[in-house]
């Protein structure tokens, strides 16, 4: 999933025509096949480093990612997640992973896939990166909200760091009947080098 993302906005939401040009596909959850198969984009980006946007949205998931990219001078893609266009075949230049940061998610729910009502539960959330041959960043801060009114209105949750990139949360949930559409989560994260991710799973897990 190695990529130079072919929806990638500048700060005024629009495409930059220059001679910069970069090979990709985006897709938060898919791999570097899938790509192969669905095809990819080129789009005209500048060589300065600029700050983008890039939103996707997944059976309801949506998730929203800020960052920086610039040109690539030289392959810092590792050989188990090759450059899209190495996998198709159609573009041999430079490319690197963007820095976009990934949310994997422990929920700690039962064999039904619910959460007790009326308790707390606790969360765990991990912050990851497409692999790259040169450091990635660290995951700093990560704020967690819910909603049990189908994301109408949102509490904050309180959580506290557990190690590199993982964060867990505790959430205070309602009675049952006060959460009939289940959990839905709203996460913002962001890392050293000042990327960011937002991310609301409309129903995360149902309540029992």
């Amino acid at each position: 999933m190695t990529h130079r993302t072919p929806k990638e906005i500048n700060a005024m939401n629009t495409p930059v025509p220059t001679p910069r040009h970069r090979k990709g596909a985006l897709a938060a959850f898919a791999t570097a096949a899938v790509f192969a198969l669905s095809g990819c984009a080129a789009y005209q980006l500048p060589p300065e480093p600029a700050r983008y946007t890039l939103e996707t949205q997944t059976n309801g998931v949506k998730t929203v990612w800020q960052y920086t990219s610039a040109q690539v001078t030289k392959d810092v893609a590792p050989e188990q997640q090759p450059c899209t266009g190495e996998v198709i075949g159609t573009n041999h230049e430079p490319c690197r992973p963007e820095p976009l940061i990934f949310l994997r998610y422990d929920l700690d729910l039962a064999l039904d896939k619910t959460a007790k009502a009326g308790d707390t539960h606790e969360i765990t959330i991990t912050g990851y990166y497409q692999q790259s041959l040169t450091a990635l960043p660290k995951v700093t801060t990560l704020k967690a909200e819910a909603s049990f009114d189908g994301g109408k209105t949102w509490h904050s949750a309180a959580t506290r760091a557990q190690g590199r990139n993982t964060f867990s949360t505790k959430i205070e949930h309602p009675r049952r009947d006060r959460a009939a559409d289940g959990v839905a989560l709203r996460i913002n994260a962001s890392d050293s080098e000042g990327n960011t991710v937002k991310q609301t799973l409309p129903t995360a897990y149902k309540l029992r």
